[in-house]
């Protein structure tokens, strides 16, 4: 009996190495490819490759007065903003410049823009976005902060969206 009570100790044993062996290596093929992208200079963005779209200049660009853009696609509306200070995240020659999609995502409702206020306003359920503060919710239903596009300025100050922080409301991937 004793010999049979050691069998079943030595297969939960090797039954456990194995679980870990397999655990460790699935994380390390996972992580893996995104640590070189990243010695690249890439940004790894969960496999979605998003388009390079130009979304304006910044000579189209006023303080607190939006220009309706469109990105990642033409049915992902968004809006591109000159803030007048510098953000986290803002481009350009005063990195004030800053991108978001304007879909709620909470309930998907169009979001207006308050230059009062200097936020983004959902009429649905009243949620609050503040694009100085990297899109994050300030107030209302929502449970995430806006998406927000990763900018580029050009030499001749054409601003192009790469990409996008959060997953956009209504859509299995960013990217269609």
């Amino acid at each position: 009996m004793s010999r049979c009570r050691n069998m079943v100790d030595i297969g939960r044993r090797q039954f456990l190495r194995g679980g870990a062996i397999a655990a460790a290596s699935a994380t390390v093929a996972a992580v893996a490819p995104a640590a070189a992208q990243e010695a690249k200079g890439v940004i790894p963005s969960a496999g979605v490759e998003y388009p390079s779209n130009r979304l304006g200049n910044i000579k189209d660009l006023t303080v607190n007065e939006p220009l309706d853009v469109a990105y990642p696609d033409d049915d992902a509306a968004g809006v591109l903003l000159k803030l007048g200070v510098r953000v986290e995240g803002g481009v350009g020659p005063d990195g004030d410049i800053v991108g978001f999609s304007t879909i709620c995502p909470h309930k998907g409702y169009p979001l207006s823009y308050s230059a009062d206020q200097k936020t983004l306003n959902c009429p649905g359920h009243y949620s609050v976005f503040d694009p100085e503060k990297g899109g994050q919710q300030v107030w209302g239903q929502s449970t995430q902060n806006l998406p927000q596009y990763v900018l580029r300025v050009a030499d001749n100050g054409d601003v192009f969206a790469e990409g996008i922080d959060e997953l956009l409301y209504g859509r299995l991937s960013n990217v269609i």
